[in-house]
């Protein structure tokens, strides 16, 4: 399993929300580049990177565009974006920048049409992020949720040809208290495309807990807040995946 850290952005800067509330936002830096340099020196093998602003807003490119350049051009791992990302241009120009995979959540939940050009451009380029509140799919940075459950959208997304999934509990996001196994595995039971679970991850135990959930489609898990309250460590936690 892939430990994957995460470099959130809001205002060109490296925060951390606590269940999404952009209210609550906690600066680590304000020089995000010095962290993507930090994970690809201590193991990481990819970035997991959310523009902020943009998942809020919707843009017709990345709000922080010009510190993911910066990343882009001082790590050579692959990274992958998310956060606003709400068509098909914008996604197009975000790979051809470098991204190595763009993120499409809330435009995939609300428009079936956007969501299917999406797959059948970009296949294993493009992942479809299900961000659950209390089981339903939360869209437009999380200050909305739909009546459809988390479930439902990722067995309607891989019928669509959706090739990969990063599945989000809110609740769990940024508290440190633990990753939501039973949504984990429901979700990966539901469906057979590699999953990515984020969400909660506080602990070394918990990188150990969701490692043995049995499931040949748990590909990864993302780890954010634990890195930079300095809880885990990220060789521990590469080391403890396996």
């Amino acid at each position: 399993m892939q430990v994957i850290p995460a470099i959130d952005l809001k205002g060109g800067k490296c925060v951390r929300l606590t269940q999404g509330e952009f209210t609550k936002a906690e600066i680590y830096t304000e020089d995000p580049v010095k962290y993507a340099l930090r994970w690809q020196q201590e193991g990481a093998t990819r970035l997991h990177i959310v523009d902020l602003d943009g998942a809020k807003a919707g843009m017709p490119q990345p709000a922080n565009l010009d510190v993911l350049r910066q990343i882009l051009r001082r790590v050579s791992i692959p990274v992958q974006l998310g956060g606003g990302i709400r068509n098909e241009v914008v996604a197009d120009r975000m790979l051809r920048l470098g991204v190595d995979r763009v993120i499409l959540g809330t435009s995939a939940a609300q428009n079936d049409q956007i969501a299917q050009g999406a797959i059948d451009q970009f296949g294993e380029k493009l992942v479809i992020g299900i961000d659950a509140r209390d089981g339903f799919v939360a869209v437009s940075g999380w200050q909305e949720r739909l009546d459809e459950s988390a479930v439902n959208f990722a067995r309607r997304i891989v019928k669509m040809g959706a090739k990969r999934i990063i599945f989000t509990d809110i609740s769990r996001d940024g508290m440190l208290g633990g990753v939501n196994v039973a949504a984990l595995q429901e979700m990966l039971s539901a469906v057979a495309v590699p999953i990515i679970a984020s969400g909660g991850v506080g602990k070394l135990d918990d990188i150990l807990e969701v490692a043995c959930v049995s499931a040949p489609n748990l590909e990864a898990v993302i780890v954010g807040k634990a890195l930079y309250a300095g809880a885990l460590s990220l060789p521990g936690a590469i080391a403890a995946a396996g």
